[in-house]
């Protein structure tokens, strides 16, 4: 799967999509190839403050445990609710969505830029692109 071009990319492999002034972040194909099938997910509440570089949540799989990096700072104003178990409406999360369709229905959360925070410091895909090739991958 090739990396969209109009997202950009961390280097810890989350992507970020940039409409007006909320960033769509999940994690990229090849995150998910490394961890093969994800099995649980914790994210940020709604409201949750995150700050570029950190960690905002915990990606599991039967092969190992990551966190989830933030791409930017800012605030957390929507999450994935699919990818989350809801014992109130007895659904269990749907992390085939993540495998399936990372960089769409895989998105993880959404997050208003705090003010002045840009997306300049990230990678565009083609430099995304060449640190997997740098690594190896």
């Amino acid at each position: 799967m090739s990396n969209p071009a109009d997202l950009r990319y961390s280097p810890s492999h989350e992507w970020a999509k940039l409409e007006g002034d909320v960033v769509t972040v999940g994690v990229t194909a090849f995150a998910i190839e490394q961890l093969t099938e994800p099995t649980f997910l914790e994210l940020p509440a709604v409201g949750k403050a995150v700050a570029a570089g950190k960690a905002f949540g915990i990606i599991e799989s039967v092969k190992s445990t990551s966190d989830l990096n933030s791409p930017v700072a800012g605030t957390v104003v929507e999450r994935n609710e699919l990818l989350l178990e809801d014992k109130a409406k007895k659904r269990a999360p749907d992390l085939s969505l993540v495998n399936d369709d990372p960089f769409g229905k895989g998105w993880m959360v959404k997050i208003k830029l705090a003010p002045g925070a840009t997306l300049d410091h990230l990678l565009t895909a083609a430099q995304y692109d060449a640190q997997l090739a740098s690594e190896g991958h």
